[in-house]
């Protein structure tokens, strides 16, 4: 078990981490001018996160605040993955991470269509029956999730939660936590927008 100094220091890292990652979303994936959304809806602020997630400086911090975000909430996936595209670089960072820690992790690609040559809609090495956290860049209204979700659950997997990097505060939360899957955010809207 670690000692008080030890989780101390755990802690000043993670936050450290938190407001570099913070910063650099802010300078790079918010985008202001008039967007149409995934969902249908117009909004002012368009977040495209893989400017950061795919950057050599942010995807560490983003592997590295993923999976201490599951230990804390004591998720204990065999693999972490969700819909493609913004899930992608996530799920490999976070995959990432727990390898140079020595911890077996895999990560999943969930695809929008089956496989032409497999009839699969997941990708890599999922099994039936997997442990798994559902990863996100973004989340709006959360329908593109719970897609993904009913794909993993028909090839029954146990989900044991939702991470997304940003929450976007649109109703994207309540509709996975209604649906009765466990949801966390690294960052909000409303801390990106904030001064």
């Amino acid at each position: 078990m670690p000692s008080q100094s030890n989780l101390k220091d755990l802690e000043a890292t993670r936050n450290s981490q938190r407001r570099e990652l913070l910063e650099l979303l802010r300078r790079r994936s918010v985008l202001h001018g008039d967007f149409q959304l995934a969902g249908g809806t117009r909004s002012s602020v368009y977040l495209d996160a893989r400017r950061t997630t795919l950057s050599s400086d942010g995807m560490p911090l983003v592997g590295s605040l993923g999976l201490q975000f599951i230990d804390t909430l004591g998720w204990r996936p065999e693999l972490v993955g969700g819909p493609t595209a913004g899930a992608n670089p996530i799920a490999i960072a976070m995959m990432m991470t727990a390898v140079q820690k020595g911890r077996p992790l895999g990560a999943f690609i969930v695809l929008k269509d089956a496989n032409p040559e497999t009839g699969s809609c997941i990708e890599g090495p999922y099994r039936s029956g997997a442990r798994v956290v559902v990863v996100e860049d973004t989340v709006t209204s959360g329908k593109s999730l719970l897609k993904a979700i009913e794909t993993l659950v028909t090839a029954d997997a146990v989900v044991l939660g939702v991470l997304a990097l940003i929450d976007r505060e649109q109703g994207g939360m309540e509709a996975i936590t209604r649906a009765g899957y466990n949801f966390a955010s690294i960052f909000t809207l409303s801390e990106l927008l904030a001064t």
